[in-house]
C-alpha cells in the first residue's frame, strides 16, 4: 500500500525490518567509498582503540538505515519525490560486524511545499537500533512527497 502526503500524520510510526551488518558489507563500502579507515579494515589496529575490535563505518549504517526505511517497507515506493536532507543525525554508539539493525521511524513534522501544490515536505525521526536494544545512531530525514497518485 502506498502512503501520500496526506496518510503522513505526526505521530505516525513504524519499526523497519532488520539486517545484519557483515564483514563483506564492511569491505564492500571500504572498496566503494576508498575509506580504508584502518578502524574498519585491520583487526590488529582496532585492537589499540577503544572499541577492541574493528567496527562498521558510521555511513554505513546511516546508509543501511536509510535502505531499511525505504527501500524495504515499499510504503513510499510510488510517492517519494526526493530525499531532501538529514539534520541532527548522531552517531551514538559503534556498529559492530554481526549486529542485527532496524530503525524505527516517526512523521515529526510535515509542511505543504510552498512552491509546488501537489507535494509536501516530511520530517522523520529516525532510531538505529542493534539487537540489544541500543541506539546506535538516531537524528532527523527529510523527504519531498507527493500529495496524490500522479494519474
Amino acid at each position: 500500500m502506498t502512503l501520500w502526503f496526506d496518510d503522513l500524520v505526526v505521530g505516525r510510526s513504524w519499526s523497519s525490518p532488520s539486517r545484519t551488518i557483515t564483514e563483506a558489507d564492511v569491505g564492500a563500502f571500504a572498496g566503494l567509498t576508498g575509506d580504508r579507515f584502518p578502524l574498519h579494515t585491520s583487526g590488529e589496529f582496532a585492537k589499540g582503540t577503544p572499541f577492541g575490535t574493528r567496527i562498521a563505518h558510521g555511513l554505513l549504517g546511516l546508509s543501511f538505515a536509510h535502505g531499511l526505511m525505504w527501500a524495504r517497507t515499499g510504503e513510499l515506493d510510488q510517492s517519494v519525490i526526493a530525499f531532501l536532507g538529514i539534520s541532527d543525525w548522531r552517531f551514538t554508539a559503534p556498529i559492530h560486524f554481526g549486529d542485527t539493525l532496524h530503525v524505527d521511524y516517526a512523521v515529526t513534522a510535515r509542511r505543504p511545499s510552498s512552491s509546488h501544490s501537489d507535494r509536501g515536505i516530511v520530517e522523520f525521526e529516525a532510531h538505529v537500533v542493534n539487537q540489544h536494544g541500543t541506539v546506535v545512531q538516531h537524528g532527523l530525514k527529510s523527504m519531498l512527497i507527493s500529495k496524490e497518485h500522479a494519474a
